[in-house]
């Protein structure tokens, strides 16, 4: 197989802005910040104090894990910004916070979230299916939230527009304990997307 297993520091998490109509969504992020600040592990995150981003943040930073925010300068006032994390990274736009989140990141977790949750996932994952990085990339499924995205996943590859290596990029696991565990086994070599 080759490589050696990823040392991890620091887990990007993305999540919505909005904390969702069910509380287990909330319960989940608060879970997650403090599972991995008792890991060891430090949060980078989108920068805001609202939804489940505040959430994940506020539950590392009361575990007393490392969190850095990186959130562009047009989002500070609409996402109210979360100015007692370790560190606030204010960018200029958001293609910087991508690039910014990623370049800080050794791995990454999707919680529930909306449109912009599912394109950070998809950008990461797509960086990775073109061997941009090598980095682990896992959804936790809360509450079955991810599980027809799952569905429409194996619908790609079945449909011939994903193939099974890049497919198999993204782990999706109710329990992020799991994904913690198989992200620190990683291999760390990255998928060639034309390899068939």
């Amino acid at each position: 197989m080759g490589g050696h297993a990823l040392v991890l520091r620091r887990i990007c998490v993305f999540c919505g802005s909005s904390p969702g109509n069910d509380p287990v969504h909330r319960e989940a992020a608060a879970s997650l910040g403090k599972l991995l600040a008792g890991r060891g592990l430090g949060v980078v995150y989108g920068g805001g104090d609202v939804g489940l981003m505040g959430t994940v943040a506020d539950a590392a930073l009361e575990a007393g894990g490392e969190v850095i925010g990186v959130i562009p300068e047009h989002l500070v006032q609409a996402e109210v910004a979360h100015h007692d994390v370790t560190e606030l990274r204010i960018v200029e736009d958001m293609h910087e916070r991508k690039a910014t989140m990623a370049s800080l990141s050794d791995a990454f977790l999707a919680l529930p979230g909306g449109i912009g949750t599912l394109e950070e996932l998809f950008e990461i994952w797509t960086w990775a299916q073109l061997g941009l990085h090598a980095k682990p990339v896992g959804i936790v499924d809360v509450a079955g939230y991810y599980a027809k995205l799952g569905e429409f996943l194996d619908h790609m590859v079945d449909s011939g527009f994903l193939n099974t290596p890049g497919r198999e990029i993204v782990s999706i696991d109710s329990d992020p304990e799991k994904l913690l565990d198989a992200f620190s086994t990683h291999s760390g070599v990255p998928v060639n997307k034309w390899d068939v």
